[in-house]
């Protein structure tokens, strides 16, 4: 599976290609560097064109936030110049290079998480890992399975546009290209979810949850810690269970802890 393309300006392309990168060249991927494409400034000016359909104006609120999400949930993180104006992002201009991240089905990828952390009730779960190790897939599977085997009324707060592509379930309410704390507010107030299932949660994004899990709602959520150890604050007072991926292999789990830092 292609997991990752990567455009730097004057620079040889790059492919995440099973978890391993590898130079594309013309005639597909290439162990050799002088068999790579490069990069030229136009190239990444046309993608990003591209991705926003030949309208920047129309992502022009995405490129504030660094990046654009193109069809199917294609993300492509955008690196460049940032104008700011009253100590607010106003525009990303003369690009210089883009991440652009592929999503992925992958049914079942979830099952062990759920069977072993929601089988019984749900608890509130933290997906833990670097970023690029599957944590978005995993929850897509996860939304797909509880969906099918509670039919519980999910919120899937989806800020980028890539965590609800595909299938996730007959009982998911979106809210897309939404920051976390409006989708939280509006979500919980006008669709009464039992669970809410959100990506790369901030400590001041858990903060806000927390109330929503004083009410009785669950929370599966993932966000960006390499061990059990780094973990603080409010999410060892809404999380349950910690899940950390493996670090080296996409989509393994390492080991589940409770918030006692103990293994379940």
């Amino acid at each position: 599976l292609v997991y990752e393309v990567r455009l730097r300006t004057n620079q040889p392309v790059t492919v995440n290609f099973n978890g391993v990168y590898r130079y594309l060249g013309a005639r597909g991927l290439t162990e050799r560097r002088e068999n790579a494409l490069v990069c030229s400034v136009t190239d990444i000016a046309d993608c990003v064109y591209r991705a926003g359909k030949y309208s920047v104006y129309s992502v022009e609120e995405q490129i504030k936030k660094g990046f654009i999400t193109a069809e199917n949930g294609v993300r492509i993180g955008l690196a460049g110049e940032f104008v700011f104006e009253k100590e607010k992002p106003l525009a990303l201009r003369n690009f210089y290079s883009l991440c652009i991240r592929i999503p992925h089905e992958v049914i079942g990828c979830g099952k062990e998480i759920y069977q072993r952390c929601m089988s019984d009730r749900v608890h509130n779960v933290l997906i833990m890992s670097p970023p690029g190790l599957g944590k978005t897939t995993i929850l897509r599977d996860i939304s797909r399975i509880m969906s099918k085997k509670t039919k519980k009324n999910l919120l899937i707060c989806d800020e980028r546009g890539e965590l609800s592509i595909g299938n996730v379930g007959e009982s998911c309410d979106i809210v897309s290209f939404s920051d976390k704390e409006t989708a939280f507010e509006v979500g919980i107030r006008v669709l009464r979810p039992d669970v809410i299932i959100t990506d790369e949660l901030s400590e001041k994004e858990c903060q806000i949850l927390e109330k929503a899990v004083n009410a009785g709602i669950s929370v599966v959520a993932s966000a960006h810690f390499s061990s059990m150890e780094r973990v603080k604050g409010a999410y060892l007072r809404v999380f349950e269970r910690f899940v950390v991926l493996d670090s080296l292999q996409i989509g393994k789990i390492d080991g589940i802890y409770n918030n006692e830092g103990k293994l379940c």
